[in-house]
């Protein structure tokens, strides 16, 4: 396993906490990955390991989590498009693959659109494709009905870690798909000092991402790309039940005709194992290597540096 390095990137208001997985050739192109609403940069681990040195990767902390969750607002999912176009400026990538998981789907789709020479072909992994709120509940209904029982661990506190492990273990979308590095990934997620351990994403922060998803900008995005886009549609949801995010008759409904996203479904995984499990992380490794290579080649024939990492 090719060992990450953490970096931190200036964006608005502070800096940006992002680990780098490099490649083993220096000259090969890069991928940047958006995690998602109560993720962090680790749940890319599991790709990182698939990915084997043949890109490299970049995956920040969005802001308000992890390594990144002393940046303060303004928050929501424009301002983290925002970031990572600053993020991809910083690192001198131009035309760079992007990749996004859940939430990290929807900004990358709309950080696509408001940064259209930045950015390459999109993967998008379970998300990126929204539906308009349902007008009877309020902003915090509107949450819980998005995430879930993810809201009420960040207002828990843990003795140790192991608990904080045990936790996630009980997890039915973990339950048959625990790893090392699904291990190192919650564990990002955690602060504080026994026996009062929490996590740590700013509530703020969640709230607003979270009621962000419904925005017109956020919803309209992937009928905007400038470029082409695959979502990676996991057959199974966010606690592995049977109903997923999206189905056969969910994306007939989105009317994605005339767009420039060619949906793919990814049988035997949820919305969580499709990027951390072994056959989802592999199915997503393999279309970046795929992504990556193409653009490197056309940028090769003709600019020769785009999407490379310049140090």
């Amino acid at each position: 396993m090719i060992a990450c390095e953490e970096i931190n990137v200036p964006v608005h208001g502070g800096e940006l906490a992002v680990l780098r997985w490099p490649a083993t050739d220096p000259r090969a192109p890069a991928v940047l990955a958006l995690h998602g609403i109560t993720a962090n940069a680790l749940s890319w681990g599991t790709v990182a390991r698939q990915l084997a040195g043949r890109v490299t990767l970049i995956a920040p902390d969005l802001r308000g989590r992890a390594g990144s969750s002393g940046l303060p607002g303004p928050y929501g999912i424009a301002a983290h498009a925002d970031d990572i176009a600053a993020l991809a400026e910083a690192l001198g990538l131009d035309r760079v693959v992007l990749a996004g998981h859940s939430m990290g789907a929807f900004v990358a789709a709309l950080a696509a659109v408001r940064h259209p020479d930045r950015f390459g072909p999109l993967l998008l992994v379970d998300g990126g494709v929204g539906f308009p709120a349902p007008t009877h509940l309020t902003p915090d209904e509107l949450l819980t009905a998005v995430i879930g029982p993810a809201m009420d661990r960040l207002s828990m506190t843990f003795p140790d870690r192991a608990a904080y492990r045990a936790f996630w273990q009980a997890h039915p979308a973990f339950a048959d798909a625990w790893s090392d590095e699904v291990d190192a990934y919650i564990q990002r997620d955690l602060t504080g000092e026994e026996p009062a351990l929490h996590s740590t994403c700013r509530i703020e922060a969640i709230r607003a991402d979270g009621v962000g998803l419904f925005d017109a900008e956020v919803l309209t995005a992937v009928r905007k790309l400038p470029v082409g886009a695959t979502l990676l549609w996991a057959a199974r949801g966010l606690m592995d039940e049977e109903q997923g995010l999206y189905d056969e008759a969910r994306l007939a409904a989105a009317d994605l005709g005339g767009t420039r996203l060619a949906p793919v479904a990814v049988k035997d995984v949820n919305h969580y194992t499709v990027l951390t499990g072994e056959r989802g992380s592999r199915e997503v490794a393999e279309r970046l290597v795929a992504l990556a290579s193409a653009g490197d080649e056309e940028h090769r024939s003709g600019s020769g540096t785009a999407g490379m990492v310049r140090d």
